[in-house]
């Protein structure tokens, strides 16, 4: 299902300081620490900007260029509406979902996959079809994937009792005790993807906002995901790695912080048919989510403008001004628009409206991970025994996810390098905290606790390795937390201001996957078509 391992961030100087004298012992490693360009954007919190004196018309603004904001500029230019503009602060579009490219492949800076879509996602389904990720349809009209976009055997592999084994779900070296726990959970889960609510919807679905409000269910929203599997006397060590390994994994979020509905949801909302796939498998390329960035923005390119930085939106006189610093021409630029869609995380879209009642609502109650990524160029590397290099390379116990191979979809069966991309979401502390450490570490402490952890499964990783770059997300996506995705905040942090400033993104989604951003986009789109 996903990624691999790492190293726990230090918390005190005290454990710094070995790590910090055995990395100026090592020569040191090429490669450096890229975007996001949370600098510029820091601009947005810690100055304040003037007015302009001339403002451009425009029908719609859109702030952000991740997967919502390019979402709703598609869905704008499909129902005619064409007078619009998509500010984005990154030199590149695709929020999260952004891509990066050397000479061996193309290589993923965040998201690196989809799973296969829910057959009544019709909007996406389309989408999909555009970008041949769909081929056709059967005769029973079930979709037709493409074979090159499927996940390649072998698909994923753990590291776990002291060899390699096939799949993520821990079975070497359990006892029939342990293996029964996971054939009781799984039975459990595949019960849950059946059941429907009162109100006829199922109980859990995508988006998160067409599953049924059975109070039953609703329940599960007032707990944590440990709570739950505690009260199902799921116990033993193993079950709880993998389910903790898993909420890491989708939601950035341990799983005794995670909501138990939306931990279930994670294994329960997903029922996708193919003619040529089952429900678990997952589609990916190269460039991971990029390749489906590529997309959404093929016909927006003339829309799109980088490196601008929004600097505050305000209603005024029925319209919107939303003022901009251009960051190349260091200048502050104005627009006014008719309509304006927020496709930004809730905190900076709190700052950009100064709502002060707004800002201590988001800060009290949403939080936000930071992950860390890494690309790894590397030669053929020592293998530990059993099952061999696969796409999806996860280290039981490790406190990383492990590491994707970038190449692992390119047809040639020999190859003398590699792009690995390692993810860490850093879990070990309050996001807070955990974000300050993210950007005082250096390019050389990063690559140290990269390397030793790999090199549990690999004992040539540092010789083998030529370069690591690194990205550091700080506000990578949002924790659904118990009340979260059932209470009224989503809601009411959705609701349009005047309808004529809409909110779109994966926070008030309240779960960052790519099929939410997706739908927020339309959603938003959905209310300016409306009134236009």
């Amino acid at each position: 299902m996903k990624r691999g391992d790492f190293i726990r961030l230090s918390a005190g100087l005290a454990i710094m300081a070995p790590l910090i004298n055995s990395c100026a012992e090592k020569k040191p490693m090429p490669g450096k620490i890229i975007g996001a360009s949370s600098k510029t954007g820091h601009l947005l919190r810690d100055h304040a900007f003037g007015e302009t004196q001339d403002s451009e018309p425009k029908q719609v603004v859109i702030i952000g260029a991740g997967i919502s904001g390019l979402s709703a500029g598609r869905h704008l230019l499909k129902n005619n509406i064409t007078d619009f503009v998509i500010l984005d602060l990154e030199e590149h579009s695709g929020g999260n979902s952004s891509s990066g490219a050397n000479r061996i492949s193309q290589y993923p800076w965040g998201a690196h996959y989809i799973p296969l879509p829910n057959n009544n996602l019709t909007e996406y389904l389309s989408f999909l079809s555009e970008a041949n990720v769909i081929t056709g349809y059967d005769q029973a009209g079930l979709p037709v994937y493409n074979e090159y976009f499927l996940c390649q055997d072998p698909e994923e592999r753990l590291y776990i009792n002291g060899k390699w084994q096939d799949g993520l779900v821990p079975k070497s070296g359990l006892t029939d005790a342990e293996l029964s726990e996971f054939h009781n959970f799984f039975l459990l889960m595949n019960e849950f993807k059946e059941m429907k609510g009162k109100d006829g919807k199922d109980a859990f679905s995508i988006p998160v906002n067409t599953s049924s409000k059975d109070e039953r269910f609703v329940e599960l929203d007032k707990i944590t995901m440990n709570e739950w599997m505690r009260r199902q006397d799921f116990s033993s060590a193993y079950i709880k790695w993998y389910v903790n390994y898993c909420t890491r994994d989708d939601f950035g979020t341990t799983s005794e912080n995670i909501s138990a509905w939306a931990g279930i949801h994670y294994f329960a909302s997903r029922k996708g048919k193919s003619n040529n796939a089952s429900y678990n498998d997952v589609l990916t390329w190269e460039q991971g989510n990029g390749f489906l960035v590529q997309h959404l923005q093929k016909d927006l390119h003339q829309k799109i403008k980088t490196k601008s930085l929004a600097t505050s939106v305000k209603y005024k006189n029925d319209s919107v001004q939303i003022n901009y610093f251009d960051v190349q021409t260091k200048t502050l630029k104005s627009y006014t628009a008719q309509h304006c869609i927020l496709a930004i995380p809730q905190f900076v879209a709190a700052r950009l409206l100064e709502d002060q009642q707004r800002q201590v609502l988001v800060k009290e109650n949403m939080h936000y991970v930071p992950w860390m990524v890494a690309n790894l160029t590397v030669q053929q590397t020592e293998e530990r025994n059993g099952q061999p290099a696969s796409w999806d390379n996860v280290i039981y116990e490790s406190e990383s996810l492990g590491y994707v191979d970038a190449t692992h979809q390119q047809l040639q069966q020999r190859k003398d390098k590699r792009n690995l991309t390692y993810y860490l979401p850093l879990t070990h502390a309050e996001p807070e905290i955990a974000r300050k450490h993210a950007y005082q570490t250096s390019h050389s402490e990063w690559t140290e606790k990269i390397l030793a952890d790999l090199q549990k499964v690999h004992p040539d990783i540092r010789k083998q390795t030529e370069n690591v770059d690194i990205m550091v997300w700080g506000h990578a996506m949002v924790q659904p937390k118990p009340g979260m995705i059932h209470g009224n905040l989503r809601t009411k942090l959705a609701e349009s201001i005047h309808q004529k400033i809409h909110f779109a993104h994966t926070d008030i989604a309240g779960i960052s996957i790519f099929e939410e951003g997706f739908y927020q986009g339309i959603g938003a789109a959905e209310k300016i078509i409306k009134t236009i």
